[in-house]
């Protein structure tokens, strides 16, 4: 019988990697996680989710101070922005998470090996200078920024920055052009917004977070409009210069027609990601990637290699860091014998704007798209009692189910604590529940949540408020 240095090999310290280390531990296999940067937690805790979500918050405290909403209330402020320290706040964040993984890692006795991977065959990696053997490697590598043809990013420059650039600026932009109207697009625009910025984003299709329900694109596309960004919206870029504090770009409609250019002091490229594997030497390994650069992997998290798992952005799905959290659970346990299962069709998915934007399960489009006969209950958080006492009125709460049996397939809201309230829209699915459960489920009141309730109520046509 072979003998190998660790029992599982986890290839990248992000939410997936390091979720998926810790979980093989923690159920007696012998464990190395390695990762090349210097600190764990990969994009999402060291320049994604978690820097982002610290500037949204401070961006949206100065905002609510400055312009209005402090002032409804009767509270005169006149804030100034120390960008230093907001952005010192946001690192320290960062630290503590990325060191608490560390500790968690040293608690739970995972190997750190510290250095880039490379496969030598299905059992062999080389790291750095080393080489390790393993029983079983789970490849979580992750994404990066999908680059755009034409325009080159220098986050160094800090003119033509990706979501990294853009979090590490060092003064506010006069105006920035946010290159693509999905969620990392519009979050950061909405932080340089807030601070004083003037936004415009390009999207080349005809309306913004591409994937959602429509009636929340659309409602999500006039709230931005209200609060101040600019749109151009079935356009492309074609090309972007940077000259000394200024940006040219080039746009033309995604129709065809005339090109035009337009000027900005910075620019942010964000149109998507592609997943991380370059350098891995799958090749080496038996394994390749399909037409979309993912490594494919069966219901289990097995690639076509048996003792080669695959999970998190590097596979097909969304790319989204809970997902790639619970897939580590889940092949960690696969690995250890145990039954490890992801229902990924309640995979919640939020943009943390404000209002914040949430969905789970399918849209009113893709069920008609695949014939499915739906009611839809609607409920404006203009109708909402909380909301309504807080001032903060945008958005509803919409939900979908099957005509014939009540079962919810869809959740989908806008609205101040939208990615809270997804969370019990995606448990009640995942318990196969239908829009009565939900409607004679008690809710708390006054909360923001009885929109939900009553969105429920609304599918059989008996909202009480509306």
């Amino acid at each position: 019988m072979a003998e190998y240095d660790y029992d599982v090999l986890i290839i990248g310290a992000g939410p997936g990697g390091y979720v998926a280390a810790i979980r093989a531990a923690q159920l007696g296999l012998k464990t190395a996680c390695v990762e090349s940067r210097e600190t764990l937690g990969g994009t999402c805790l060291n320049v994604g989710c978690i820097p982002s979500k610290a500037l949204l918050h401070g961006s949206e405290l100065f905002d609510e101070a400055k312009n209005g909403h402090f002032a409804t209330w009767g509270i005169t402020a006149k804030p100034t922005l120390d960008l230093g320290k907001m952005m010192a706040e946001k690192t320290k964040a960062v630290g503590e998470l990325t060191g608490g993984i560390e500790f968690l890692f040293k608690k739970n006795k995972v190997t750190w090996l510290k250095g880039h991977a490379a496969f030598e065959d299905a059992h062999t990696v080389k790291v750095g200078n080393d080489t390790v053997t393993a029983k079983d490697i789970v490849i979580a590598t992750g994404s990066s920024v999908t680059p755009l043809p034409g325009v080159t990013v220098d986050n160094a420059g800090k003119r033509i920055v990706d979501s990294t650039g853009a979090l590490d600026l060092e003064e506010v932009p006069e105006h920035l052009v946010v290159i693509g109207g999905g969620v990392i697009g519009l979050e950061l625009g909405s932080v340089w917004r807030r601070l004083g910025a003037k936004v415009t984003v390009v999207e080349f299709l005809d309306q913004l977070l591409p994937g959602m329900d429509g009636e929340v694109r659309k409602e999500a596309q006039k709230i931005f409009k209200k609060q101040g960004m600019e749109m151009m919206l079935g356009h492309k870029v074609t090309g972007a210069t940077a000259k000394g504090k200024s940006v040219t770009l080039t746009i033309e409609p995604a129709a065809g027609g005339e090109a035009k250019t337009i000027e900005a002091s910075h620019v942010l490229v964000s149109i998507g990601r592609r997943p991380n594997t370059e350098g891995l030497a799958l090749d080496k390994a038996g394994l390749s990637v399909n037409n979309r650069g993912q490594i494919e992997i069966d219901h289990e998290f097995r690639t076509a290699v048996p003792n080669i798992w695959g999970i998190g952005d590097v596979v097909p799905g969304p790319m989204l860091a809970h997902k790639a959290e619970d897939e580590g659970i889940a092949v960690a346990e696969n690995i250890a014998g145990l039954t490890g299962i992801v229902n990924h069709d309640v995979i919640p998915n939020v943009v943390y704007t404000a209002p914040e934007i949430a969905g789970v399960g399918i849209t009113e489009e893709q069920a008609k798209e695949q014939g499915l006969a739906v009611k839809i209950g609607k409920f404006p958080m203009m109708a909402n009692s909380r909301a309504k006492a807080n001032r903060d009125t945008d958005g509803f709460v919409k939900v979908i189910a099957d005509a014939q049996t009540d079962r919810v397939v869809g959740v989908w809201m806008i609205n101040s604590l939208a990615g809270t309230m997804i969370a019990q829209a995606a448990q009640a699915m995942e318990f196969g529940a239908t829009s009565e459960d939900i409607a004679y489920t008690c809710h708390a009141h006054p909360t923001h949540a009885e929109a939900f309730k009553e969105a429920a109520m609304a599918v059989t046509g008996k909202p009480i408020h509306m």
